[in-house]
C-alpha cells in the first residue's frame, strides 16, 4: 500500500474547514442573537441544549475527520461522501437558527414545528457516520466495539421518535441525555487521534 499524499489530504481537509467553520459561524451568530437583543424572543432551553450539542457534534466531527490524513488514495465519491457529510452538520445548524422568526411564536414554536427536519437531519448523519467510519479502514470498526454501531441504531430510534413526539418532557429529558452521552462518548474513545 502506497504512503498519503498529505497535500491531497489538505485538499481536502481546507473544503472541510470551510464547511465546519460556516456551520459553526452559523451556531455562534445564532447565539449572539440572544445576547444583542435579549428581550426580543426569548430562548428555549431544549433548542439551546441542541444548540450546545450541534457544536461539540462539530468539534468532533473536524477531530474525527484528521484519521481521512491516513488515506493512501483519495477518489470523488470518497470526496463527495465527505463533502455530503460536512454539509449535513451545516444543514442542522441552518435549521436550528433561521434567518428570522416571524412566521413563528418564539423559539419554543419554532423547534417544535421543525423538529422533524432537524431530527430526520440528524437521524441520517448518524447513518452517514457509520460510511464515514468504514471509509476509514475496517480495522477501526472493532477498536469502537459494539457500542458504536449500537449508538447509531439507538440514536435514529430515538431521533424517529423525537420527530413524532411534541411532548415536551421527552425533548427536554432526550436534549440532556444526548449531550451526556456524547461527552462521554467523545472522551472515552477519541480523546487521543491515532
Amino acid at each position: 500500500m502506497s504512503a498519503p499524499d498529505p497535500a491531497v489530504f489538505l485538499h481536502v481537509r481546507v473544503v472541510l474547514s470551510m464547511v465546519v467553520s460556516l456551520s459553526i459561524a452559523r451556531l455562534l451568530s445564532g447565539l449572539a442573537v440572544f445576547v444583542q437583543h435579549p428581550g426580543r424572543q426569548k430562548a428555549y432551553w431544549v433548542h439551546l441544549l441542541w444548540v450546545a450539542s450541534t457544536l461539540l457534534l462539530l468539534v468532533h466531527f473536524w477531530w474525527w475527520e484528521f484519521r481521512l490524513a491516513q488515506l493512501p488514495v483519495w477518489r470523488f465519491e470518497l470526496y463527495a461522501y465527505v463533502l455530503f457529510y460536512a454539509g449535513l452538520n451545516y444543514l442542522l445548524c441552518a435549521v436550528l437558527f433561521p434567518n428570522d422568526l416571524d412566521e413563528y411564536d418564539g423559539w419554543r414554536d419554532y423547534f417544535i414545528s421543525r423538529r422533524r427536519w432537524f431530527f430526520a437531519l440528524l437521524a441520517l448523519s448518524f447513518l452517514v457516520d457509520l460510511g464515514d467510519t468504514w471509509i476509514k479502514g475496517s480495522a477501526l470498526l472493532p477498536k469502537l466495539g459494539l457500542e458504536y454501531p449500537l449508538r447509531a441504531a439507538a440514536y435514529v430510534l430515538l431521533c424517529a421518535a423525537a420527530a413524532i413526539i411534541r411532548h415536551p418532557v421527552f425533548h427536554g429529558v432526550f436534549a440532556v441525555g444526548n449531550l451526556l452521552y456524547q461527552a462521554s462518548f467523545i472522551v472515552r474513545l477519541y480523546d487521543v487521534i491515532a
